[in-house]
């Protein structure tokens, strides 16, 4: 958090003298523009939240009208949003352990607090609480999908088996970013003074991650299942597709980069505007490129050719990677399918089944040749569709 960023905290506490070292310790922490609103009772603290917005509240466990949790309850009852961080005396420490438990962020005991680590425990309360809305909102909207893709599943008697399928493999898959989100926000809150800002922020960082790959997920899932129910339709415009591919390669040129992969392109025929779908043909080629990249060895090459007819446009993207059995080849557009050997390398294996439903949308087809430890070949054939 920015120290410049103007920050409201709520302070309840009956004693004026403690209360004044807290306002104290805050200008000491380099807290420059903040606003210390002080209220001696609870009462006049929920009315305060209650009429105004709060940063973070700090929260006295012993107070003339209140004990205990029972202030904890009432204040989280009416401002469940807001961060609030336990003061206890010495002999109370159990109760604010009892407290985190119930859903404060942070406690502090009041004889050990100095700037430095009540600084750090506003900050990190804010933090924390972000995280866990965050993920109280990325579960809310996995449970609103999952119940609209369910009832999409429903309305299709001859699809009951695969959805049955369907949401096994999706929780599956979703589980590990989840575990991730909860094993992360455990450590931040239960042993936060054990560790350094390094790996705070390191955790931090991997629920940012973890809730990236559930949203890609579930954005991959969305698109089957438009496609599934008959909503995903073409929409073609004017597009220099010689120029659109070399922008595709240039988008993955990192990807490619990392991997240690050269991309060799090569155009046969004369180019020239035609109408496309430019976002459907934009997960053709990224999915495809980007797998030829992924199930590549180090070193190696992928060869993209461009190739115009008379009335079809083909695409042929081929490497020379860990390759694709003939078994695995039957269920290779099935969604979350994914073959044998590629269980070490990380995937939701949903890539080529939006790229079949973008192939059959633009009325075309897709071919594949590959051989294990051999490489792979895809060949895209789309129908050309000129300008008058």
């Amino acid at each position: 958090m920015a120290t410049t960023c103007l920050l409201k905290i709520l302070l309840i506490e009956d004693n004026l003298a403690e209360a004044r070292l807290l306002q104290e310790f805050l200008k000491q922490a380099q807290i420059h523009d903040f606003i210390l609103f002080h209220v001696q009772r609870l009462k006049d603290g929920i009315n305060e939240i209650n009429q105004h917005k709060y940063d973070v509240i700090l929260l006295d466990l012993t107070l003339p009208d209140s004990q205990g949790l029972s202030s904890l309850t009432l204040l989280m009852n009416n401002s469940p949003s807001t961060p609030i961080v336990v003061l206890t005396n010495i002999n109370d420490e159990e109760l604010a352990v009892e407290a985190v438990k119930q859903g404060a962020q942070d406690y502090l005991v009041k004889r050990q607090v100095n700037p430095n680590l009540l600084l750090r425990s506003v900050q990190y309360a804010i933090a924390r609480k972000q995280v866990l809305e965050k993920l109280v909102q990325v579960n809310q909207t996995l449970e609103n999908r999952v119940e609209e893709r369910t009832a999409e599943l429903e309305k299709a008697q001859q699809l009951y088996q695969f959805k049955s399928e369907f949401v096994s493999m999706l929780s599956h898959d979703i589980r590990n970013p989840l575990n991730t989100i909860l094993l992360a926000a455990g450590l931040l809150q239960n042993n936060d003074e054990k560790l350094t800002k390094e790996k705070k922020i390191n955790h931090l960082n991997m629920i940012r991650s973890a809730i990236k790959n559930m949203a890609q997920l579930l954005d991959e899932v969305s698109f089957i299942g438009k496609a599934d129910s008959g909503k995903l339709q073409s929409q073609l415009n004017l597009l220099d597709l010689e120029c659109f591919c070399h922008q595709i390669l240039e988008d993955i040129h990192l990807t490619a980069l990392e991997k240690k992969v050269t991309i060799e392109f090569n155009i046969c025929g004369d180019f020239e505007q035609s109408l496309w779908d430019e976002k459907l043909l934009r997960h053709i080629l990224e999915n495809l490129l980007g797998n030829a990249i992924k199930y590549s060895t180090p070193h190696s090459q992928v060869k993209f050719t461009l190739i115009q007819h008379k009335k079809t446009v083909v695409f042929k993207i081929q490497d020379w990677g860990i390759g694709i059995s003939a078994a695995d080849q039957q269920q290779l557009f099935t969604p979350f399918y994914r073959g044998e050997n590629v269980h070490n390398i990380s995937g939701t294996g949903m890539g080529l089944a939006i790229v079949k439903k973008c192939v059959d949308t633009l009325d075309g087809k897709i071919l594949v040749d590959s051989k294990i430890n051999s490489g792979t070949t895809f060949t895209v054939i789309l129908p050309l569709i000129k300008t008058p």
